[in-house]
């Protein structure tokens, strides 16, 4: 307890001192009880979101299944623990191999590491030049000829030499917070740029995942345009024979060659859309597009995981790596307005050298040669029309951080929630389509018998293999689509 008396000094554990000593303590005192002090708010995280659901309506927790490896059922469960390495529930180890790759040798996760890196050596540079003091070691020579008439004195001009070695030690004691509250900014950038990095692999291997999947459909299409196409050229042909033997009008071929034409153009574009992705999926395994050794994918070289994990909303706001970057932005900004605050109070630097000057350097560090100072400042911003603005630009900065992370938070809501939808409704598109591909092969098996036994033609069995082919060709895609919804919900959740 420390008690100020106006005469007779200041009574500490009810001792009094001497005036002048009782003015040192009482510096000692403002010294370390301003030095505990920081100024501005300290930081409190964002409270978890009270909504408990993503949709408005429930989502069924098990979605209907074919009877294919990448149609089957799937259940969500909550709170459910997620493999670092997530993209294995998808049983490729083709797939396992090449996202390890990327991980290894992906130029954006390599920057993303750099820049990491770089934020944490200017934390240990800032902390290095503020939490400890600053010092310098100097080494001086100068050839000096002073003139005695200058001060008034007689005498002759005198020409000599000055060596000064000295060491220096610099401190600012950081008595409102400004140095902490600085490192505080450092700090959270560094976790900002940390979480950047965990994105950036949930987004490669993600983005990988998603491009191999639609590789292997690309290519199932382009296998089922092309019996499709050779089946209406067959067709065409068919036509024009029944055309010579006057037996079809010419409007009959016509509308047999524009059906043709119309799938043989779609082949370019199915191959365009194989080979872009190709292109991708080298890029973000680092490599060039045009090396060759990159895989292969088929949808039969994936499963369908059977269970996926889903978090709460609450929960989803301390996984999600971009949720935790948005924070630790916020983190900042809190950081920067306690700093711009402490601007405004006192700061106290001091300086201490201690040397020795001579003439000579024989008699630089005798005895007689030493010299030392010790310069304490205080310094008060009076009139600084610059300090309330940078405040009030600080505060701004952490008013936009806050809407920015209010932002990133209802984004990835929405994320969850359409990802659930769509998990929902392609399961339930794949068990209509594959109901429709069994009834397309149960018809093309009937024409087939019927045209063994002569009853359809081979026209008609042509037209069957069309309608099987084209269901297939649809299937393919709604397969795909399940595959791809797995990895968009691993994706939202932050998983890994």
């Amino acid at each position: 307890m420390v008690n100020m008396r106006k005469r007779y000094g200041i009574v500490i554990n009810g001792r009094r001192t001497g005036y002048l000593q009782s003015w040192r303590v009482l510096g000692l005192a403002l010294t370390v009880g301003l030095a505990g002090c920081t100024a501005g708010p300290d930081f409190q995280r964002p409270q978890a979101p009270e909504v408990t659901r993503y949709t408005t309506t429930s989502i069924d927790t098990r979605t209907r299944g074919a009877v294919t490896t990448v149609a089957g059922e799937q259940q969500f469960i909550t709170g459910m623990q997620v493999d670092e390495r997530w993209w294995r529930s998808l049983k490729s180890p083709t797939l396992d191999r090449l996202i390890e790759e990327a991980l290894s040798f992906s130029p954006s996760l390599m920057s993303a590491k750099a820049t990491l890196r770089q934020a944490k050596e200017i934390y240990s540079a800032h902390a290095g030049s503020t939490l400890y003091p600053q010092v310098d070691a100097g080494l001086s020579v100068q050839r000096q000829r002073m003139n005695p008439n200058i001060p008034g004195l007689d005498g002759d001009a005198m020409k000599f030499s000055l060596y000064d070695a000295s060491v220096g030690v610099r401190y600012s004691l950081d008595l409102a917070g400004s140095n902490r509250r600085t490192l505080e900014a450092l700090a959270a950038r560094v976790d900002y740029h940390r979480y950047e990095f965990q994105a950036a692999q949930l987004v490669l291997a993600g983005n990988i995942a998603t491009a191999a999947i639609t590789r292997a459909r690309l290519a199932e299409q382009i296998e089922s345009m092309g019996v499709i196409l050779q089946n209406l050229e067959e067709q065409v042909y068919l036509a024009r024979e029944r055309l010579r033997y006057g037996q079809a009008a010419p409007d009959e071929v016509s509308a047999k060659k524009i059906l043709a034409e119309q799938k043989r153009a779609e082949l370019p574009t199915l191959r365009k859309q194989m080979q872009q992705t190709e292109h991708l999926i080298a890029v973000l395994a680092g490599r060039a597009p045009g090396e060759h050794g990159l895989p292969e994918f088929k949808l039969a070289d994936f499963a369908l995981p059977a269970e996926l994990p889903l978090l709460i909303p609450s929960e989803l706001v301390r996984h999600r790596p971009d949720i935790r970057a948005s924070e630790a932005l916020l983190h900042e900004a809190n950081a920067n307005y306690g700093a711009a605050i402490a601007k405004l109070y006192p700061q106290i630097n001091l300086n201490a050298n201690l040397g020795s000057q001579a003439m000579t350097t024989a008699s630089l560090f005798s005895s007689g040669s030493s010299v030392w100072n010790l310069v304490g400042q205080l310094t008060q911003p009076l009139f600084n029309r610059g300090l309330p603005a940078e405040k009030r630009a600080a505060q701004a900065a952490f008013d936009a951080a806050t809407a920015n992370y209010q932002s990133v938070v209802l984004e990835s809501f929405r994320n969850v929630a359409d990802v659930l939808r769509a998990v929902e409704n392609d399961a339930q598109a794949l068990a209509a389509m594959d109901a429709a591909n069994n009834a397309a092969c149960d018809s093309l098996r009937s024409v087939e018998q019927q045209y063994r036994f002569g009853s359809a033609s081979y026209v008609q069995l042509l037209i069957a293999r069309q309608q099987a082919q084209q269901t297939q060709l649809a299937r393919v895609a709604a397969q795909a689509q399940r595959l791809t919804n797995s990895v968009a919900l691993y994706q939202v959740i932050g998983a890994g």
